[in-house]
């Protein structure tokens, strides 16, 4: 996993995977079972071993690409949503900016009608979805924090129909509040907040614990009765999907789909399988790759593969050592240094045929674009096993991942006060 220092050259900068050399160590190491335990520092916000070493030749470490500039200024953007048709990609700004952006020559419009964020801490204005019948069913999707009268805050799921009427005015029209995943709290924290699209239509949704520290079995992520610590999954209203686990449960949130979730800031849908993947912030380390299932508990905080924050010390026993929750496919385990994640996508494009099906996530506090490759469904029988970096001589925080519709081009949303996004090219 050798990492080359890539000279300048005016937007498109070359950088070359060199497949076959001597590994270079990376935040992370195989855990027990085999996956690279990952973790999330002081939460990834907060602030692999010899991988490569005997891996066959066509395992994507050799393709050349390069890095352009698409567009500048953006104050910590948080999600990327290329409209389907139209070639245009959505951008958003933490402290509550939406804007429309052309890839070919980086202009950008701001789009009216966003909804008022709480732009404090980890919240504001967050991801980012296109209805998968868009255009003709114009809705777009936002995920956001805001507040109640007493100052606490939620994650929110909004939808508004794109105007594109004026061209130099694109605007949400009719935006509101679709979903609200209670209860508020008063934390600035851990809203987890991706949305995506899954193949049945359903709109699948994670939120974070709000940074719940009472570790124990009455923990939010292990109470059903309200959404924190959860995925839910909603009808493009906003509704509780009707085929939920726990519809019949009145003990239990209607919209929650899976729970025992801490922090998952990456989401993507696995086209070979359709499967729901995440990437979860950990503790102290204890970042997690999770295949997504029905009624599944994911363990947080009963299971973990985390420290406590400063220490040493397991927070709690091992996915393994318990029957009753869902361990995850890949992990970074506590003294690794993990990958506190955001953002994430399977790539099918054509841009790179080598790197189809491959599994890729932005790492925050490490500082680099991952690439994975998986082999079985998961969660039982999936390994995945994390290959050379991208973007890794950068010092960016990896915020969002897309893929250009038609090009297959891959673009990046760096997270910082004055940020790019970039995306990466074939040489």
């Amino acid at each position: 996993m050798t990492r080359h220092p890539a000279p300048a050259a005016d937007r498109r900068t070359v950088l070359r995977a060199a497949g076959g050399l001597a590994a270079l160590p990376l935040a992370g190491c195989l855990g027990d079972r085999g996956n690279d335990g990952t973790a999330d520092g002081a939460d990834g916000e907060e602030d692999d071993s010899d991988d490569d070493a005997g891996a066959p030749s066509d395992d994507g470490a050799d393709v050349e690409h390069a890095v352009e500039r698409v567009a500048e200024g953006f104050e910590n953007p948080w999600g990327l949503a290329f409209l389907p048709g139209d070639g245009r990609l959505l951008v958003t700004e933490r402290p509550g900016r939406l804007s429309l952006v052309d890839p070919e020559d980086g202009s950008r419009s701001a789009v009216e009608g966003v909804p008022e964020v709480h732009a404090a801490g980890q919240g504001g204005l967050l991801d980012v979805a296109v209805h998968p019948a868009y255009p003709d069913d114009a809705r777009v999707y936002l995920t956001y924090a805001a507040t109640n009268d007493a100052g606490e805050s939620a994650t929110h799921v909004g939808t508004g129909r794109l105007s594109l009427a004026d061209p130099d005015a694109p605007a949400l029209d009719g935006f509101e509040a679709v979903h609200v995943a209670g209860p508020f709290v008063d934390s600035e924290i851990h809203f987890g907040s991706r949305a995506t699209f899954g193949p049945d239509g359903a709109l699948f949704v994670t939120v974070g614990d709000r940074r719940d520290t009472d570790f124990g079995p009455e923990h939010v992520s292990q109470d059903r009765s309200n959404e924190l610590g959860s995925t839910l999954r909603l009808t493009p209203d906003g509704d509780a999907h009707p085929d939920n686990p726990f519809v019949d449960d009145p003990g239990a949130r209607d919209a929650i789909y899976s729970y025992g979730h801490r922090n998952p800031q990456a989401m993507a849908v696995r086209p070979e399988t359709e499967a729901v993947w995440q990437c979860e912030h950990g503790e102290e380390d204890g970042d997690e790759i999770n295949v997504v299932e029905r009624g599944g508990n994911y363990g947080w905080p009963i299971a973990t593969e985390a420290c406590r924050y400063g220490t040493d010390d397991p927070l709690a026993p091992a996915h393994d050592e318990r029957d009753d929750v869902t361990a995850p496919v890949h992990y970074w385990r506590c003294g690794t240094e993990g990958f506190p994640p955001s953002g994430a996508l399977f790539y099918e494009g054509d841009a790179f045929p080598e790197w189809r099906g491959d599994l890729f996530a932005g790492t925050l506090a490490s500082q680099y674009l991952g690439r994975f490759t998986v082999e079985g469904a998961g969660p039982g029988d999936a390994t995945v096993t994390e290959r050379d970096p991208l973007l890794a001589d950068r010092g960016w925080r990896v915020r969002a991942l897309a893929v250009e519709p038609g090009t297959g081009r891959l673009y990046v949303a760096v997270d910082d006060g004055d940020a790019p996004v970039v995306r990466i090219v074939p040489e």
